[in-house]
């Protein structure tokens, strides 16, 4: 289907006026389509548009009274000829169910065979529900019906009333775009709340009922204190009724922020031991799809373009609203570690593009800038312009912009009008340097005869003058600190600090956007100090400067890996830990560094950790997940499956034995059989899908070719599922085994685009590329693919990022003669 350009949706926005939905869902029908029957009604001032829908089957069309031909349907848009000033238009259609989290995804839970369904219609995913008029910019009110078997629970975007077995209304929507309508319909638990005169509701499968049962309450806490928050920060309540926050099966994303009915990814509801930050990120996904509601939903981009504005919005709030208004405190130092260093890398890649962007790009196009960069950079850069611009006038603005478009759209350029009128001085050249130029620049510490300072240079393809207010600070050999606030507003500034302090950091409360860089001596009196800096963030601030320096071959990797261990061995924030534990599995081991001889270092300090730490705590957990991860004990690894040498206060719980069991299959400890015993303990979806893994990551060639096959071939399997066969084919140790599918790769992952939706295909492109074969002919194999236009944009652009990866790790290793 070709994608809807910028053009023809301002041509049919400016033709239409789209009044109203009735939809009309059949989900008894069988296990692969369900009926649809929509009914719009519609303004024209044209006498031609069209209307889009991807059925399984047309059944019939009206046009005001009118039939039209179903024939002319092609590539799911139906022409629509002779409008009246009023139109009524009637789509009966069957729809396919998917299995791609797009849609309506249809998912069986393999615990108890419930069926579980919901409604994902982002993008341009809502014609495979119902037939609309599919852009952001024609909002309209909906009503909606669904049949469904009399034991099913329904839920929507309006409140869900059932009138009788099995036939639920959901009452009239305030206008809403296209993209946030869902249904969310199956068995499943609910348990209910109120707050302040909203009533609440947690849902999940029938199988997560203890897990939800024990979740709920920090779940509703979490939401009452946004709500809280979000009403007096913004003095405008919550515009959409009923608020149900639905955890479904097999979900693409981290949730979706559907007005009225938020769906997420059930593994957020935790059905074994989970870390601090664990919850604490569950908590920040909670408040970030909160902010949409106001900022997304009541006011709603025009075009795809400005959607990184939604984005970066909702997670600038999440982590500020989750600070100062919930339980959890350790947000900041999660976004330096995790949600920062995602759009550091994305930002240094060839794919890399303005926050603000392109406005002439189509809807697919624009969904390629759905990165790190939407919402980690735009979230920084936002966390800047609060200081830049000061809190009262920030807030003035975006309540403005509320106000001002509420059940409406607008566009970046309306919200940067209502900052002027707020008070701000000269936005715009601020936006064209921080948000419409791409890119970030490179801070660093100089000590020179006449003082420290700090250099600013801006990226030479992207030149920019971008202002930066932040803190440097200055570390005695105990880690005191000395802390000052600096503005870098020309390419060298002035630091009143000392110039013979041990260690210096730029930016120490990572209040901007940039590459920070610690001078030789710092650097040569980090391993000493660094462990004696107590400030989360600071630490995240050193450590995502050693990972980016050595991503750049500026930093040697050995002495980057030296900095890790160091950090490792000492570290007590369960984010540090799981972080760059990771960071070593995914880029030094085996990707700059050799991987036998430095896995067993690491291994050596993770299990050097395991006896010291407090019984029971978060932090034990991060450490026994990330010993599980690199260790190559055998004997020890066994030993907890059978509760030998478990360490006090461990419960080796069902998803930790799966880690654990991954690991041995990965060494060849184990095989089919054990998977096939395990799957008997833990029969739950989660279970088959972590069978998968392990099968997957099995040092056999019957393995990999089996796995292979599921990977490139089977259109059948869950989204969850190839994520997980994906993740577990490639390995460092594994490289002669799986030497055949470097080609194979390149010749098979064109067609993936055939199998599945274009977010699961440009998904499955990423996590199945084989990124531990630092070769040059990856890198040009790459570049062939990147370069045929026949392939799917999102294949290609995900090839082309992770060989950048290979290409940076090339240099890493030519650098230093690795």
């Amino acid at each position: 289907m070709p994608s809807l350009s910028v053009d023809g949706a301002r041509t049919r926005a400016a033709a239409l006026s789209v009044q109203s939905y009735d939809v009309d869902l059949d989900l008894t029908q069988g296990e692969r389509t369900f009926g649809s029957t929509t009914i719009v009604r519609f303004a024209a001032t044209e006498p031609s548009s069209w209307v889009d829908v991807k059925p399984d089957e047309l059944l019939s069309v009206t046009l005001n009274g009118e039939p039209v031909d179903v024939a002319g349907l092609n590539d799911g848009r139906l022409e629509l000829t002779g409008l009246q000033a009023e139109n009524e238009l009637v789509v009966v259609a069957t729809m396919a169910y998917t299995h791609d989290g797009e849609g309506i995804h249809r998912a069986v839970d393999a615990a108890d065979g419930l069926v579980y369904t919901y409604g994902m219609s982002f993008l341009d995913a809502a014609p495979r529900v119902f037939a609309c008029f599919d852009q952001p910019d024609l909002k309209a009110p909906y009503k909606v019906k669904v049949t469904a078997p009399t034991e099913w629970l329904v839920l929507g975007n309006g409140a869900a009333t059932q009138v009788s077995p099995g036939r639920w209304e959901l009452a009239e929507t305030m206008p809403l775009s296209t993209y946030f309508v869902t249904i969310v319909a199956g068995p499943y638990h609910q348990i209910t709340d109120e707050h302040d005169g909203i009533p609440l509701s947690v849902v999940a499968r029938q199988s997560l009922k203890d897990a939800l049962e024990r979740e709920a309450a920090d779940i509703f806490r979490v939401t009452k204190q946004a709500f809280d928050e979000y009403h007096r920060m913004f003095g405008y309540r919550y515009p959409f009724g009923e608020y149900h926050q639905a955890f479904v099966p097999e979900f693409n994303a981290g949730a979706m922020e559907n007005p009225g009915c938020v769906t997420f990814r059930d593994p957020m509801v935790f059905r074994s031991a989970a870390t601090d930050q664990e919850r604490s990120n569950r908590a920040r996904t909670i408040v970030h799809e909160m902010a949409h509601q106001w900022f997304g939903d009541t006011v709603t981009m025009k075009w795809w373009n400005d959607l990184w504005l939604n984005e970066s919005f909702a997670e600038y709030m999440a982590h500020r609203v989750s600070t100062t208004a919930t339980d959890y405190q350790d947000n900041w130092i999660d976004f330096a570690y995790i949600r920062k260093w995602w759009g550091l890398q994305a930002d240094q890649r060839t794919s890399t593009h303005p926050v603000a962007a392109d406005p002439v790009k189509d809807a697919i196009a624009s969904l390629q800038d759905f990165d790190g960069i939407s919402y980690a950079k735009g979230a920084a850069v936002l966390k800047q312009l609060a200081n830049y611009l000061g809190d009262d006038i920030f807030l003035a603005g975006v309540i403005a912009h509320i106000r001002a478009a509420e059940f409406g759209n607008a566009t970046f350029g309306d919200l940067l009008a209502k900052w002027t009128e707020a008070g701000a001085v000269d936005i715009d050249t601020w936006a064209q340097n921080w948000l419409r130029t791409p890119g970030l620049d490179t801070i660093t510490a100089v000590r020179t005869p006449d003082g420290l300072k700090l250099r600013r240079t801006a990226p030479a393809q992207f030149p920019a003058q971008r202002p930066h207010k932040l803190t440097v600070g200055g570390y005695d050999a105990d880690g005191n600190a000395t802390i000052v606030d600096v503005v870098v507003d020309a390419d060298e500034v002035d630091v009143p600090l000392d110039a013979s302090t041990l260690v210096v950091i730029p930016d120490t409360g990572d209040d901007t956007w940039a590459k920070i860089r610690l001078d030789a001596d710092s650097l040569a009196n980090l391993t000493a100090v660094l462990p004696k800096i107590t400030d989360g963030v600071t630490r995240a601030v050193v450590l995502n400067s050693v990972r980016d320096s050595a991503a750049d071959g500026e930093l040697d990797p050995r002495l980057a890996f030296d900095i890790l261990l160091g950090m490792l061995a000492g570290e007590a924030s369960d984010i540090g830990i799981g972080t760059m534990s990771d960071w070593a599995r995914t880029h030094i081991l085996g990707g700059y560094l050799p991987y036998d001889e430095n896995r067993a270092r690491i291994e050596k300090v993770l299990a050097d950790r395991l006896s010291e730490l407090p019984a029971g705590s978060s932090l034990q957990l991060a450490v026994v997940r990330a010993y599980a991860k690199h260790s190559t004990d055998v004997e020890r690894l066994q030993g907890w499956l059978t509760g030998a040498g478990v360490p006090d206060g461990v419960t080796m719980d069902a998803d930790l034995r799966w880690l654990v069991l991954l690991q041995l299959a990965r060494l060849g400890a184990i095989g089919d059989p054990e998977i096939d015993a395990e799957l008997v303990r833990d029969t739950s979806s989660e279970g088959h899908e972590h069978a998968v893994r392990c099968r997957a990551a099995l040092p056999t060639a019957a393995a990999k070719e089996k796995a292979w096959s599921l990977i490139m071939t089977d259109a059948d399997l869950s989204n969850y599922e190839l994520d997980a066969a994906c993740e577990g084919f490639w390995h460092p140790a594994q490289r002669e085994l799986t030497a055949p599918y470097v080609e194979r790769y390149f010749a098979e992952i064109p067609g993936a685009e055939k199998l599945r939706s274009g977010w699961v295909a440009a998904s499955s492109a990423s996590r199945s590329f084989p990124r531990f074969e630092i070769e040059e002919e990856i890198v040009a194999r790459s570049a062939d693919l990147v370069a045929d236009d026949s392939v799917a944009a999102g294949i290609r652009r995900s090839v082309g990022d992770r060989a950048d990866d290979v290409q940076r790790a090339l240099a890493v290793r030519a650098a230093y003669g690795i």
